[in-house]
């Protein structure tokens, strides 16, 4: 059923319990802590980056190898992001821009490989890194610019008989990003996840159903070869998408006027 069951692939499992809070000693009470899956992936994603980054930085030629020339490359793709979007002011942020960048990419790239954890196709993650952005906006923003930062939601050129009914529409706006920033980026990975899932398991089904079924599962499996296409490219552009929208929206708490 697992094999099959396009659902089970997201299910955290505890690979070791930590400790627990609470509880009365009986099974099932209190809070466990556990390293989970979810957990181990998150660790070997960051793993990954820092290791490529150290190895590949650490001898600083003048004319760099292929694994130097990526990581500059990679650094002034997410610089370039950065200035374009919130100016030179913007780049003292460069290093929570590139983190977030590279850490979502990694982690799309590693959830394509077969069995193993996407990390992002979970709400708590992509929410807990859209809280991240949106509270650094939020303070940065008033410890910066004070009471001026509620000019964000104060439009300017708007008449004021009219700024009734603008200010809370921005409010409202404002408030939603860390929604919209992790719904974007946990939808598009959990659907093209459940999707290809999905035709995989008509290819199995199908061929199981003897020669017929084995000429007639050719169909799914070009649609899974393209999907796994699209889903490489998918994870690529969402870690974009997710990095850019944060540059905008720190541009916002270092400009807050319109």
């Amino acid at each position: 059923m697992a094999g099959t069951d396009p659902i089970h692939q997201f299910v955290i499992q505890d690979i070791f319990k930590l400790f627990t809070l609470g509880g009365d000693g009986t099974e099932g009470s209190g809070v466990t802590f556990a390293f989970t899956n979810s957990s181990l992936f998150m660790v070997a994603t960051v793993a990954i980056i820092s290791l490529y980054l150290i190895l590949s930085t650490g001898s600083k030629s003048l004319v760099p190898g292929r694994a130097q020339l990526l990581s500059e490359l990679m650094y002034e793709f997410v610089a370039n992001m950065v200035r374009s979007a919130a100016g030179t002011a913007g780049m003292k942020f460069f290093p929570l821009v590139f983190c977030l960048f590279t850490f979502i990419f990694v982690a799309n790239m590693l959830g394509m490989v077969p069995y193993f954890f996407t990390v992002t196709s979970h709400i708590i993650v992509t929410f807990a890194l859209s809280m991240l952005v949106f509270l650094t906006v939020v303070i940065y923003g008033f410890v910066k610019n004070g009471p001026k930062f509620l000019k964000l939601f104060v439009p300017s050129g708007v008449p004021g008989y009219i700024l009734p009914i603008v200010a809370p529409i921005e409010f409202i706006s404002f408030m939603s990003r860390p929604i919209s920033l992790s719904v974007r980026l946990f939808g598009n990975i959990l659907a093209g996840h459940i999707t290809l899932k999905v035709f995989t398991g008509f290819i199995v089904t199908m061929s199981s159903l003897g020669f017929l079924g084995i000429l007639g599962s050719a169909l799914p499996l070009i649609m899974a070869i393209a999907l796994t296409g699209l889903e490489f490219l998918v994870g690529a552009v969402q870690a974009y998408v997710f990095a850019v929208l944060t540059c905008m929206y720190l541009n916002d708490a270092i400009h807050p006027s319109h």
